[in-house]
């Protein structure tokens, strides 16, 4: 069994069915063109490898995961202009079963599962194949946090890689903007701040502050930002709007740290980026009889708390977005009949 390490990109044609049923002859052709034209050429220039075509959708082996972003963004920014046809781009790099021209495995399938995570016209590359991108190539990303993945045992990070073209970073939402209520909130966790005044107390701040992290990580229904990116803003000041649109996330969990004797005191609060307001906030006093019970317990609360605050301001804006719409349509239905009389 021949085995190798390789960037695998596994790319996908969205709504494709749909698109075959609206206009077949159209839809094919107009796919059988930008591989020739844009697919195939960039593959080449990349030095890559099509390993296979699967209907809609290609495997390509890369030697290197720089080229095999850098493909994927020139593979991107070639059918920007073809709304009608996008591609989403998974890329991992990890281990290959290599039989004859065909490769199998762990490696493959990651990136197969990664691409449904990638925003039509977008590029997502799990953790493993992000380290290799680091100060290579001058793209924007967003750190999803980890993801929970079919058939994949462990929870796998995963970043999405900047926009490839001002068409495509248009349907992506800003940092201050809210999402609709299909896509998931994304929030960060600023380092606690260790108010007791005992410098060898940062590490219970710290503590919290990670468990945290990793607690809301467990909900697939929000993108947290990596503990790598929040910790940057450790000892910094800057407002909640500027924090949250440098990590681009919604919210923002910030707090405090208080120790006293046997005693802790844990503040935390959640801010929303649009509005800069308090969506909630709450104090703990506790007895610091077992510091790892406390901090479970104050991690436990803030995380439950903090995702079913979230659930409820997605769920109101989902509504007032339904009440709008539903407006806008009336608004169009008067104004047709007043042309047609």
């Amino acid at each position: 069994m021949e085995r190798r390490l390789a960037a695998i990109l596994v790319a996908d044609a969205v709504a494709y069915s749909r698109l075959m049923g609206e206009d077949e002859a159209g839809t094919l052709a107009r796919l059988r063109s930008h591989e020739a034209e844009i697919i195939v050429p960039a593959v080449a220039r990349h030095r890559g490898r099509i390993v296979k075509r699967m209907g809609d959708g290609f495997l390509v082996e890369f030697g290197s995961v720089v080229a095999a972003v850098q493909c994927a963004v020139d593979w991107q920014r070639g059918i920007a202009d073809d709304a009608p046809l996008r591609f989403r781009i998974g890329i991992n790099l990890g281990d290959v079963i290599v039989e004859g021209d065909d490769i199998y495995g762990d490696g493959v399938n990651l990136a197969a599962r990664l691409e449904p995570l990638a925003e039509p016209g977008g590029i997502c590359v799990s953790e493993d194949a992000f380290r290799q991108l680091r100060g290579k190539l001058d793209l924007a990303w967003e750190d999803m946090g980890p993801q929970e993945l079919k058939n994949i045992a462990m929870p796998v990070g995963a970043y999405r890689l900047g926009p490839p073209s001002a068409a495509v970073a248009a349907e992506r939402p800003s940092a201050g903007r809210a999402r609709t209520h299909g896509e998931k909130p994304t929030v960060a966790v600023l380092p606690f701040t260790n108010m007791s005044g005992d410098p060898e107390q940062e590490y219970f701040s710290d503590g919290i502050t990670e468990d945290l992290i990793t607690e809301i990580s467990r909900f697939r229904e929000l993108a947290v930002v990596s503990r790598s990116s929040s910790f940057v803003f450790k000892g910094k000041t800057a407002s909640a709007a500027e924090v949250c649109a440098k990590l681009k996330t919604q919210y923002l969990v910030e707090g405090s740290i208080r120790k006293a004797g046997n005693r802790v005191r844990v503040t935390a609060q959640l801010i929303e980026a649009d509005s800069d307001r308090h969506v909630w906030a709450k104090r703990y006093d506790r007895e610091l009889e077992d510091i790892f019970e406390v901090q479970d317990d104050i991690v436990r609360r803030v995380a439950s708390t903090l995702v079913g605050r979230l659930e409820h301001r997605r769920q109101e804006r989902a509504r007032r977005q339904s009440e709008s719409e539903l407006r806008a349509y009336d608004l169009y239905l008067r104004r047709r009949e007043h042309f047609f009389t």
